[in-house]
C-alpha cells in the first residue's frame, strides 16, 4: 500500500531542489493568503541562493500566473453561463493567446469547453533562451489580477497575523522520492563484526554500526572525553 509522507521523507522539485520534510502540521496551522487559501508546502528560502537553481523561482512565478489566468478565464465562462455573453471570454483568450487562428475558428460551445479546460490553469512552456522575459511574466501576472512582483501578503496560520514582508507564492511540481525514512532508519547495540578488522560491519543491510568519523572524534576530544575512544 501507499505510505503517507512523514518527517524525514525526501521530496524534490524539477530543478534539483531536493530536501527532507522537517515538519507536518494541520492545514489550519499553515500560512494562508488574503483570500484564505492555505499553502500546501513551505520551502526554506535559504535553499535557493547558494545553490543558484533559480528555475524553481521561475516555475513558481509562471505557475502563479497560469493559475491566476485560469481563474480569470473561469470567471468569464461563468459570465457566459449566467448572462449568455461570450465577449468577456473571447477578450480574455485574445489577451492570453494573442491573435490565434485556431481559437478564432472555434464556435461558442467549443470556446466554452476550452475555457472550462483552462480554468484550472493555463498550460505554458518557456524555452531556455528565447522564452518568457521578465516583462512578459509581469504582464501575465497583471492580466491575472495579481501583484507583478509575484509576491503576496501571507498570514501566519497559528496567530492569524500577517508576516512582516511579502512572500513569493506560486505553483510548482513537487514529487516524493523513494528515499523513505522508514526504510533508512536503523539502530544497533551489538551485532556482527568484521573478521579482519574486528570492527562492526557497515550499513543497514548488514545490521552494521554507525561510523564514528574524524569530526565526531574531534567532538569527543574537545569535550575532554578522549578516553571514550579507547573504550
Amino acid at each position: 500500500g501507499k505510505r503517507k509522507i512523514q518527517p524525514g521523507d525526501k521530496m524534490a522539485g524539477r530543478h534539483g531542489n531536493k530536501g527532507v520534510v522537517s515538519k507536518i502540521v494541520p492545514i489550519e496551522d499553515m500560512p494562508f493568503l488574503e483570500d484564505g487559501t492555505h499553502a500546501d508546502i513551505v520551502l526554506n528560502p535559504l535553499g535557493v541562493p547558494s545553490r543558484m537553481n533559480v528555475g524553481q523561482i521561475l516555475e513558481t512565478h509562471l505557475g502563479w500566473a497560469c493559475a491566476g489566468l485560469g481563474k480569470r478565464i473561469g470567471q468569464t465562462v461563468d459570465a457566459y453561463l449566467s448572462k449568455q455573453d461570450i465577449k468577456p471570454l473571447k477578450e480574455t483568450l485574445k489577451k492570453v493567446y494573442g491573435e490565434d487562428e485556431t481559437i478564432k475558428s472555434l464556435n461558442d460551445n467549443e470556446l466554452i469547453e476550452l475555457g472550462q479546460n483552462l480554468s484550472r490553469g493555463v498550460p505554458i512552456a518557456t524555452p531556455v533562451f528565447d522564452g518568457a522575459k521578465e516583462a512578459d511574466i509581469e504582464e501575465m501576472l497583471k492580466l491575472a489580477g495579481l501583484d507583478a512582483s509575484g509576491q503576496s501578503t501571507v498570514y501566519d496560520g497559528r496567530t492569524g497575523d500577517p508576516f512582516d514582508r511579502k512572500v513569493t507564492v506560486g505553483y510548482i511540481y513537487m514529487l516524493k522520492l523513494h528515499h523513505l525514512v522508514d526504510d533508512k532508519i536503523h539502530a544497533r547495540s551489538i551485532g556482527p563484526y568484521s573478521l579482519v578488522t574486528q570492527q562492526p560491519l557497515g550499513g543497514k543491510a548488514q545490521f552494521g554500526g554507525q561510523r564514528f568519523g574524524e569530526m565526531e572524534v574531534w567532538a569527543l576530544e574537545a569535550y575532554g572525553a578522549a578516553y571514550t575512544l579507547q573504550e
